[in-house]
C-alpha cells in the first residue's frame, strides 16, 4: 500500500517537472536565435514527450506505453538527423555563394570592386 502511494506522488512530482521543462523549451523553439537552437529544442521536446509516455506508463501499468516510447523515439532521431542535412547543406550552399568568384555584385572574390567589362558574361554585352 505505501509503495504504491510512493510511486504514485512520484509520478505526479516527475509530470510536474516535465511540464516546466516542455514550457521551457517550447519558449526556446520560438525564441531560439538561430536555426540550430530550434532544431535542439525540438529534439529536446521529443525527449520530454517521451518522459510523459514512460511516467504514465508507469502511473496506469500499462505497458503498450513503452512501445509508443520507443517509437517515437527511433521517429524523433530521425528528424533531428534530417534536420541536420538540411542544416549541413543550407550551410554549405551558403558559404559556396560567399566565395563564389562569378558573382555579380560588384565585387570580386578578393573585395575589390569590379569594372563593366569583368561583369559581363561571354557573349553578352
Amino acid at each position: 500500500m505505501i509503495a504504491a502511494s510512493i510511486v504514485s506522488a512520484a509520478a505526479m512530482v516527475a509530470l510536474g517537472i516535465l511540464s516546466i521543462a516542455f514550457l521551457f523549451t517550447v519558449y526556446r523553439v520560438v525564441a531560439g536565435p538561430t536555426l540550430p537552437d530550434r532544431v535542439l529544442a525540438l529534439d529536446m521536446l521529443v525527449a520530454i514527450a517521451i518522459g510523459f509516455i514512460a511516467v504514465i506508463a508507469i502511473k496506469t501499468g500499462f505497458t503498450l506505453y513503452i512501445d509508443i516510447a520507443i517509437s517515437l523515439g527511433l521517429v524523433g532521431f530521425l528528424a533531428t538527423v534530417a534536420f541536420a542535412r538540411f542544416i549541413l547543406t543550407q550551410a554549405q550552399s551558403n558559404a559556396a555563394e560567399r566565395s563564389d568568384p562569378r558573382r555579380n555584385d560588384g565585387v570580386a572574390a578578393g573585395g575589390r570592386k569590379t569594372s563593366k567589362h569583368d561583369r559581363r558574361k561571354k557573349g553578352g554585352r
